[in-house]
C-alpha cells in the first residue's frame, strides 16, 4: 500500500515537472535559456577554430621555411658537382683535343692517299657507268625495234590476226604440189559434161539437101541433140472468192471462211519468203538489194516492202525454236565439240557470236552482247563434260573435261616467235613437230596408216623436249618487257602440256579448231555487209536463222525447199 502511495506521488511529481516544461516552452522562457545556452556553445567553438587556423598556419610556415632551406642546400650541392664535373670536362677536353689531334694526322695522310685512290676510282666507275649507260639504251632500243618489227611483220600466217584484216596480202595456197598437168579432166577419166534437162519445146532441123542428094552420105539412126537453157520466174497466184452477207435487221456483215493462211487481202507462202530470206541473209545482200531482185526477176509482180524482209528473220527465228533446242541438245550428248568466239558491230558496239559445231556439221551459232563469261552462259558450252576444242580462249578452257589447243593458232605462233626471237630454237621445233604430229594424225584417220602407241608418245616427248628447251633459253636470256608474247605462248604449254598432245592420246579429237573458224567466217561475211546490226535482236535472230540453213547444208538438203517448208509450218495451204 505505501508502495502504490508513492508511486502515485512520483508519478504526480513528474507530471508536475513535465507541466513546468510545458509552460516554459508555451511562455519562451525555455527557449531563451536554449538561445543562450547555444550562443555559448557557439561561442566556445569559435574561439577553438580560431586556435587551430592559428596553429595550422604556423604549422604551414614552419614547412616553407623548411622547403626553402632544403631547396638552398640541394642548389649548393648541385654547384658544387657542377663545379666539379666542369673541372672534369675540361680535363676529358684537352685529352680529347690531344687524341684528336693525332687522329687528325693520321687521317689527314689516309685522306690523301685516298683521295689518289677516288680518282681513279671515279673515272674507273664512270667509265663502266657510261659503258652501262649505252648498252642498256642499245637493249632498249633493240628491244622496241623488236616489238615494232613483230607488229609490222604480224599477219595471218604468224599470229592470231584473221586474213581479213591483212589488206593486200598474198595468194593464200594450199598444201597441194603442182602435177605439171593441164586443166580439166585427164585421159581416162569420165567426162562430167553438163545435165541435161526435160525439154519444154523441141524443134527439128531438117538434114541439108547436099547430104541427102548425095549418095555417099546414109542415116546412121544417131540424134544429135543441143539444149538452150532459159529460166524464168513464175508467179502463181491463187485466189479464193466469197459472197459478202449482210443481216438486213442487225446490218451485221458475214462471209465464208477462207483457207488458213489467207489472212491479208495479198498473203505471201514460204517460196517468197525464202527466197527474199536467202538472198538477204545466206547471199549477204542488203534489204533493199533484195527487194529490187524480187521486183526484177518477177517483172514488177513481186513488189513487197523491206519492213516485210526485216520481219522474215523474226519469223524464221520464232518458226525453228525447237529445231534449234534439239540441236543444243545433241551438242550436249557429242563426244567432242569446237567452240570459238567471233565479233561483230551491235548498236555501234561489239558485240560477240559464241558457236559451238561438230565435226559432222552440227553447228549452233548464238549471239551474245559480249565474249567471256557471260557470253558462255546459255550455251553448250557452259555445263558440257566431253571434250572441247578451242583457241585458248580464257572463258572457254574453263569449262568441259579435256581441251585439246587448236595447234593451227600455235603454228602461227610458232612462227611468229621464230621470226621475231630468231636467237631461240624452240619455236622453229614447235613449228616442225606441229607439222610433224599432225601429218601423223592425218595418215591415221585417213586409214593410211594404224595407230602406233610407241609413235605417239615418241611425238609426246619431244613436244615435252620442246618446252624444256624454251624453259633454258628464257632462264639464259629472260624476255624483253615489251616482246613477251613468245614466252606467254611458252607458259602456256607448261602449265597444261596435256592440252597439245590430247589428240595423239585419243585419235578421235581433232588438233585444230578449223571447223569452228570455218563457221565463224559465215558470221563474218554478215557483218562485212551490215557493218552493225541495229539491235542485239537482229543478231541474235540471224544467229538463229544461220545455224539452221548451215544445218540444213551439212544435212545434204535443198537449201530453198527446206527454208520455204520451215516458213510454211504454221500455215496450210490448198
Amino acid at each position: 500500500m505505501y508502495e502504490d502511495v508513492w508511486s502515485r506521488q512520483e508519478l504526480l511529481f513528474h507530471i508536475k515537472i513535465l507541466k513546468d516544461r510545458v509552460k516554459a516552452f508555451e511562455t519562451g522562457e525555455q527557449y531563451v535559456r536554449m538561445e543562450k545556452l547555444h550562443r555559448i556553445a557557439r561561442e566556445g567553438d569559435f574561439r577553438m577554430i580560431k586556435r587551430l587556423e592559428g596553429e595550422l598556419a604556423q604549422e604551414r610556415a614552419e614547412k616553407i621555411h623548411v622547403r626553402e632551406l632544403w631547396y638552398a642546400t640541394c642548389e649548393d650541392i648541385l654547384c658544387e658537382c657542377e663545379k666539379k664535373l666542369q673541372e672534369k670536362d675540361k680535363e676529358c677536353k684537352q685529352k680529347l683535343a690531344e687524341k684528336d689531334r693525332q687522329i687528325f694526322c693520321l687521317q689527314r695522310d689516309l685522306q690523301k692517299e685516298r683521295e689518289k685512290q677516288k680518282d681513279y676510282r671515279d673515272k674507273y666507275l664512270k667509265q663502266t657507268k657510261e659503258a652501262y649507260e649505252v648498252k642498256t639504251q642499245l637493249e632498249e632500243e633493240k628491244a622496241k625495234n623488236q616489238e615494232l618489227l613483230s607488229r609490222i611483220n604480224k599477219d595471218y600466217s604468224n599470229s592470231s590476226k584473221s586474213s581479213s584484216m591483212s589488206p593486200n596480202h598474198a595468194t593464200i595456197h594450199n598444201s597441194r604440189e603442182k602435177s605439171g598437168r593441164a586443166p580439166g579432166g585427164q585421159p581416162g577419166h569420165i567426162h562430167h559434161g553438163r545435165k541435161r534437162q526435160e525439154p519444154t519445146e523441141t524443134h527439128e532441123i531438117p538434114v541439108p539437101d547436099i547430104y541427102l542428094d548425095d549418095p555417099d552420105y546414109k542415116p546412121t539412126g544417131r540424134i544429135i541433140r543441143k539444149q538452150m537453157i532459159k529460166a524464168h520466174v513464175i508467179t502463181e497466184v491463187i485466189e479464193y472468192w466469197t459472197y459478202e452477207m449482210r443481216n438486213i435487221v442487225t446490218g451485221q456483215r458475214e462471209h465464208a471462211d477462207f483457207p488458213p493462211g489467207y489472212v491479208d487481202d495479198v498473203n505471201y507462202d514460204g517460196t517468197i519468203k525464202a527466197l527474199a530470206y536467202m538472198v538477204n541473209n545466206d547471199l549477204y545482200t542488203s534489204v533493199d538489194k533484195t527487194r529490187g531482185f524480187l521486183k526484177d526477176i518477177s517483172k514488177g509482180k513481186i513488189d513487197i516492202s523491206t519492213g516485210f524482209i526485216c520481219n522474215l528473220a523474226k519469223q524464221f527465228s520464232d518458226y525453228t525454236k525447237e529445231e534449234r533446242d534439239q540441236i543444243f541438245e545433241e551438242l550436249m550428248t557429242e563426244d567432242v565439240l569446237h567452240t570459238d568466239f567471233t565479233f561483230g558491230r551491235t548498236g555501234g558496239k561489239q558485240s560477240a557470236v559464241i558457236i559451238t559445231t561438230t565435226d559432222d556439221g552440227k553447228v549452233l551459232y548464238q549471239g551474245r552482247a559480249q565474249k567471256g563469261d557471260e557470253g558462255v552462259k546459255g550455251s553448250p558450252v557452259e555445263h558440257y563434260n566431253g571434250t572441247l576444242v578451242s583457241d585458248h580462249e580464257a572463258a572457254l578452257i574453263k569449262h568441259g573435261r579435256r581441251h585439246q589447243e587448236c595447234l593451227a593458232h600455235m603454228k602461227r605462233y610458232a612462227k611468229g616467235e621464230s621470226e621475231n626471237e630468231p636467237e631461240k630454237s624452240w619455236g622453229a621445233k614447235l613449228d616442225e613437230w606441229i607439222s610433224d604430229s599432225v601429218g601423223y594424225w592425218n595418215e591415221v584417220n585417213d586409214g593410211f596408216r594404224e595407230y602406233d602407241k610407241a609413235m605417239a608418245d615418241k611425238y609426246i616427248n619431244r613436244f615435252m623436249e620442246i618446252i624444256r628447251t624454251a624453259k633454258e633459253e628464257y632462264e639464259y636470256e629472260p624476255p624483253s618487257k615489251y616482246y613477251k608474247e613468245g614466252y606467254n605462248t611458252y607458259k602456256r604449254m607448261e602449265e597444261a602440256p596435256e592440252d597439245y598432245i590430247l589428240f595423239l592420246r585419243d585419235t578421235r579429237v581433232p588438233p585444230t579448231n578449223n571447223i569452228a573458224e570455218r563457221a565463224g567466217r559465215k558470221y563474218k561475211r554478215k557483218v562485212h555487209q551490215v557493218m552493225s546490226f541495229r539491235s542485239q535482236d537482229g543478231s541474235n535472230r540471224f544467229c538463229d536463222g544461220l545455224t539452221i540453213m548451215e544445218t540444213i547444208k551439212a544435212q545434204g538438203g535443198n537449201l530453198f525447199e527446206e527454208v520455204a517448208e520451215r516458213f510454211n509450218q504454221k500455215r496450210s495451204y490448198l
